[in-house]
């Protein structure tokens, strides 16, 4: 699934005329001091910066990306909300929505409720995977009739991944017939449609372990096909101890490019888990010293990062361990998703297992490397927004100040 977002990411990236200047590490900010709290800046300074949030050159909307973060919030979100409204630049109206994000304050709501009919793609591409993250009863029957309608590449995920948050917060009450209709919905589109909606409604369907999309999905982990690696991690999220019969059986039958996201399905359903995290460590291994086997080493790297997010810090060594060191793209690049994955949805064991890494420049710039490579703004703004608070709330010259420096620095926000 990383990978087909890495590509969606290519494309959207060319559309804007941006790829070429794209970087995580600013040759301007990189190890500059973080100033301690948020800063206080004149009216016309604030709306200079948001103006340039979509200047082409990366330097100039990167330093006002930072301005607007770094300004108090009081001043930054009316600023912000403005911008949103009536910006005429569309670009400037999606990156302001993206930062507003990043500042916690309840009018945020409202403005994504107005972006999820804006014509803009990327305005309704934030306001949906906002609603992932903050699931709302009243916005249910909305997103649901979007549903029908929302067709294009870059948006139609972020609604899916919307539903089925909804699909497992509001199980009971008064929305349960609402719930079901979207839980259907979503079942039939495990089997139907273009490979590349499906696979995210079955990665999206795990993820929130919609246990009543289990059967939907073990007919697909059945069939040997692209979307196979995909069933079977699913099963595997979704905790049902029933899924372990249909993935003994795959690691049976199921081609050698397969296996370690049946390895990882089994281990996520707690059965054998040392031993398939050991299987996992020797595929990538294997795999990043023999040419040949990249399906392998994608699928390794995958299985890892999938064990991460579930809360398996240890999954996470050998993904530095291989990564830190590789020089060619085959193994780098894979493995620098997987870690990315994990530090946008599971910031707080990321920032834990970096805090102790004995290698720590090396491991941020691997994970700088797969945040480049990936295109949800939004979770980036949160892990963005974490890293600044906690920089600002640790004590000065302690360990967490000191690696939320290094990050900042790093990753050029």
């Amino acid at each position: 699934m990383t990978s087909r977002r890495s590509r969606a990411v290519t494309l959207t990236l060319y559309a804007l005329g941006l790829l070429a200047s794209v970087t995580l590490v600013g040759e301007g900010f990189a190890g500059a001091q973080e100033p301690p709290a948020p800063q206080a800046v004149s009216p016309e300074q604030l709306r200079a910066a948001i103006d340039k949030l979509g200047d082409l050159d990366y330097t100039t909307r990167t330093n006002a990306s930072r301005t607007v973060r770094r300004t108090a919030p009081a001043q930054a979100v009316p600023a912000l909300l403005q911008a949103v409204g009536g910006h005429t630049d569309g670009y400037v109206r999606y990156r302001a929505l993206v930062l507003l994000t990043g500042f916690n304050d309840p009018r945020t709501r409202d403005a994504m409720r107005a972006s999820l009919t804006s014509p803009n793609d990327r305005l309704r591409t934030v306001a949906y995977s906002f609603f992932e993250h903050n699931p709302d009863p009243s916005l249910v029957s909305s997103l649901f009739a979007a549903y029908d309608k929302e067709q294009a590449e870059f948006v139609r995920p972020a609604l899916i991944r919307a539903l089925a948050a909804a699909g497992r917060a509001f199980t009971r009450g008064a929305l349960r017939p609402e719930i079901e209709r979207v839980q259907q919905a979503l079942v039939r589109d495990v089997t139907r449609g273009e490979d590349f909606f499906r696979s995210v409604v079955i990665e999206a369907l795990g993820d929130y372990k919609a246990v009543y999309a289990f059967d939907a999905i073990a007919m697909v982990a059945r069939i040997d096909g692209p979307l196979q690696d995909d069933a079977a991690l699913s099963l595997g999220k979704l905790g049902d101890k029933r899924a372990l019969e249909i993935l003994a059986a795959l690691q049976r039958t199921a081609p050698q490019a397969r296996q370690p996201s049946i390895a990882a399905g089994i281990c996520l359903l707690d059965v054998n888990c040392a031993a398939h995290e050991n299987y996992l460590t020797e595929a990538l291994t294997f795999a990043s010293k023999n040419s040949g086997y990249q399906n392998l080493l994608r699928g390794a790297a995958a299985g890892l990062g999938a064990l991460a997010l579930a809360g398996h810090a240890e999954s996470l060594d050998p993904l530095f361990s291989i990564g830190v060191p590789a020089k060619d793209d085959a193994t780098r690049a894979p493995v620098a998703l997987a870690v990315a994955a994990v530090a946008l949805r599971n910031t707080p064991l990321m920032l834990m297992w970096l805090q102790s890494a004995k290698n720590q420049a090396d491991a941020l710039t691997l994970v700088s490397e797969g945040m480049e490579m990936l295109e949800e703004d939004l979770d980036k703004e949160r892990f963005f927004a974490l890293t600044r608070r906690s920089y600002w709330d640790a004590q000065d010259g302690s360990s967490t100040r000191a690696l939320m420096q290094s990050l900042i620095g790093k990753m050029d926000f």
